[in-house]
């Protein structure tokens, strides 16, 4: 087992989960407003103080994809706004990915319990490869998905809730999952968006606001590149002006899902490839970055997390299912959600990556920006708050 003092030494750290984390972010935002009581499992106003979020009349919550503290920090000269608005830092949960963070996100609770774990899943159901970001594979979302939406909660509750994103994913399956209730609003482009949440800002409530562009930029050309950059530049004078534009009383929240690393040149295993890491293994789901090794019928975890570990010393830390869950890794596991879980699961250090080429498309064995584990870069993430 990869011990607390090993997870340090590979430059690993765990969530704060219960603390200043991504889970308090919308619970402490609806508390802000008055709907502290919508939150089931969470004390909200404590997130809320813990945070540093006043009470407002409106609060327009941003959240930038794949925009990590740290990446954000080597790039502050370009993002002078977001620059000056932050307040600190906070965590994202594992796995550091879109799914599992907007599952966190809606629900205020861990993917041990949402059963977000991951960009993909084995579906016990099926036995197959689930996709939790375009939902082909998975169950339907109300079923996937045991834990309530806080958005869902909060308009049931009489609060005005508006949700911004791309057209497409007004009902999509993860929409469903984690980020249903109240009114959903299409805009294309940052801009409109923006234009809806300040109209939206006019009224007491809570407005959600997605922008996935600065990820994409990340995924396909680094986050070093001028992509992201310019990705970044856009949100930042786009941000700058919903908060010039805030009706007294309205307050803005921004933060992040996860950060990100690039991850060329670093070392890559493939499990296709690789007699140590293939021996066993029935399907692997996750990500090159956050791996869940599931085992054929009979095959020993124990043994298999030995082999890994060897395999991968030094750049990864490798637990069996109960080691992970007596860690905390994934919050708590429902009994019920411990099958998505992997009967080994493996956390990478640094920039490397472990992929499997039978399953994988080769586009996305070439992206350049990756996420996933436990790094300062993907688990940190800013927390900013203008008024």
């Amino acid at each position: 087992m990869t011990s607390l003092a090993e997870l340090s030494a590979l430059g690993l750290r765990l969530p704060d989960y219960g603390g200043r984390e991504l889970g308090a972010v919308l619970p402490a935002a609806l508390a802000a407003v008055g709907a502290a009581h919508v939150v089931p499992g969470r004390r909200a106003d404590e997130d809320r103080v813990r945070l540093g979020i006043p009470r407002a009349r409106h609060v327009v919550v941003v959240l930038l994809d794949g925009v990590g503290h740290h990446n954000l920090e080597a790039r502050r000269g370009h993002a002078p706004f977001l620059r000056n608005a932050e307040q600190g830092t906070i965590t994202a949960g594992y796995p550091t990915t879109t799914a599992a963070s907007l599952a966190l996100f809606g629900t205020g609770q861990t993917s041990g319990r949402t059963g977000m774990t991951g960009y993909t899943a084995r579906n016990p159901r099926t036995g197959q490869l689930a996709n939790l970001v375009s939902w082909e594979g998975a169950d339907p979302a109300l079923e996937w998905q045991p834990q309530p939406s806080l958005l869902e909660r909060a308009a049931a509750s009489g609060f005005q809730v508006t949700t911004l994103g791309k057209r497409r994913f007004q009902g999509s399956g993860l929409t469903q999952a984690v980020l249903r209730g109240g009114q959903f609003i299409g805009a294309e482009r940052l801009a409109d968006r923006i234009d809806v949440a300040v109209a939206a800002a006019s009224k007491p409530g809570v407005s959600y606001c997605y922008w996935g562009e600065i990820d994409a930029a990340g995924h396909h050309h680094g986050w070093g590149s001028h992509e992201w950059v310019a990705a970044l530049e856009d949100a930042d004078r786009e941000l700058r002006r919903l908060a010039a534009s805030l009706p007294k009383g309205a307050i803005m929240v921004v933060t992040a899902d996860h950060g990100m690393v690039d991850v060329p040149g670093a070392p890559r295993w493939d499990v296709a490839t690789d007699p140590a890491l293939c021996r066993d293994v029935e399907i692997i789901a996750g990500e090159p970055r956050a791996v869940h090794v599931h085992l054929e019928p009979g095959a020993d975890p124990v043994a298999v997390a030995s082999r890994w570990r060897e395999r991968l010393e030094g750049h990864a830390a490798v637990w069996t299912r109960d080691e992970a869950k007596a860690l905390g890794l994934f919050g708590e596991i429902l009994p019920e959600l411990e099958p998505r879980i992997g009967d080994v699961v493996v956390a990478m250090a640094g920039r490397a990556t472990v992929v499997d080429s039978r399953t994988q498309t080769p586009q996305s064995l070439q992206l350049v920006g990756m996420h996933g584990s436990l790094t300062p870069e993907e688990l940190e993430v800013p927390l900013l708050l203008a008024d």
